[in-house]
């Protein structure tokens, strides 16, 4: 039988949509039962939670590496080549640089190519000038050395392109699936009288503009702003500007939400607000709709093809045509609603993974 490795260390929802990849990844690459798979989790108790019970194909190696770390290079390749894989998945650019075998990676963005600079982090200077020097060979590498790359969008596949060029002909674009819990959402008929919330849906990077959604509170005084994210990078800085804003009773921080508790505080809400300046994908505004909740987004590339007609977009620079966007979404929230089921259902994790489990087989 042949064995096929997947690191698995970022799996969960506690790791954002890269998380969400993975976990959806695993859960249906399983079902391949001629394949033996070798699921490498950080700890047993991230394995149970990701896939619970004892599957016959399945072996779970528990490795406490933490990624982007030097342990992670030094120890990783070893530990993977150990188990003697037939290949290896490694679904973030974050391969391991001295492992021999067969690679196959996942990039779900360029950002870090695009977005740098000391106000994009909090760390000091020249630790993350280290850090960025050591991304930008990783990266690198990860293209040179991977049979396949996966990407969730066109999008993402040009940008790819154009800093690789040669990779040209091993970029595949596998867009990311919707969870069964949210699909279950789309017969549901949604509230037609929603609180007046907004809601942010993710990390507080500063190319999330998150700022933009602050300034546009400031002119809506009847709405409430709930900033779901499992991360508290940048959150400080963002609670300053708040404070400035004396919008302290206006903005809630809800830190991490299981799915169910994320689709009842979207069930309730106005509409989502995704204000980012640069995304891979955009997974947030998908479960959004699949639950009924409306989508306001940054009229970016790659929500324009991931999200189509089904969002109301809008200028992620200009604070204005956000708030006339947000006043003036009411009498077409029942059509966005609509269109935003019908698009959701274009996005299958299952169809996501055969794609994916074609390109292993064809490279065993």
């Amino acid at each position: 039988m042949k064995k096929i490795g997947i690191d698995c260390r970022l799996a969960g929802t506690q790791h954002a949509g890269l998380g969400r990849y993975i976990e959806n990844l695993i859960q249906h690459c399983i079902k391949e039962t001629d394949i033996e798979w070798v699921l490498f989790f950080y700890n047993q108790r991230q394995a149970q939670t990701v896939l619970p019970g004892k599957i016959a194909n399945v072996k779970r190696v528990y490795v406490p590496i933490k990624h982007y770390s030097v342990k992670e290079q030094l120890l990783l390749p070893w530990i993977f080549f150990k188990e003697r894989l037939h290949l290896l998945h490694v679904p973030h650019f974050n391969i391991p640089w001295f492992y021999p075998g067969k690679i196959l990676v996942t990039i779900h963005d360029l950002l870090w190519h695009e977005q740098r600079g000391s106000k994009v982090t909090t760390l000091p200077v020249w630790q993350y000038w280290f850090k960025y020097l050591a991304y930008r060979f990783t990266t690198w590498w990860a293209v040179k050395r991977a049979k396949t790359i996966f990407v969730p969008s066109q999008t993402v596949k040009q940008t790819l392109q154009h800093y690789f060029p040669k990779a040209e002909n091993k970029v595949l674009v596998t867009p990311e699936g919707v969870g069964e819990l949210y699909l279950q959402k789309i017969t549901t008929s949604p509230d037609p009288n929603p609180e007046k919330i907004l809601v942010y849906t993710g990390s507080l990077y500063p190319h999330k503009n998150i700022s933009l959604v602050i300034q546009a509170l400031a002119l809506l005084p009847d709405f409430t702003l709930a900033i779901v994210s499992a991360r508290n990078v940048f959150q400080d800085q963002l609670k300053a500007e708040i404070e400035q804003a004396q919008l302290e009773n206006r903005v809630q921080f809800l830190g991490f939400l299981t799915d169910k508790e994320l689709i009842k505080l979207y069930q309730r809400s106005f509409a989502l607000v995704f204000p980012s300046l640069s995304e891979g994908f955009g997974l947030p505004g998908l479960e959004a709709m699949a639950v009924g909740l409306p989508v306001i987004a940054s009229d970016i590339p790659v929500f324009h093809e991931i999200y189509g007609s089904s969002a109301a977009f809008f200028d992620p620079k200009s604070v204005a045509e956000l708030v006339e966007t947000i006043r003036t979404i009411a009498p077409s929230r029942k059509t966005l609603q609509e269109a935003g089921k019908k698009r959701v259902k274009q996005f299958d994790w299952n169809k996501m993974t055969k794609q994916t489990v074609t390109q292993y087989r064809a490279w065993l």
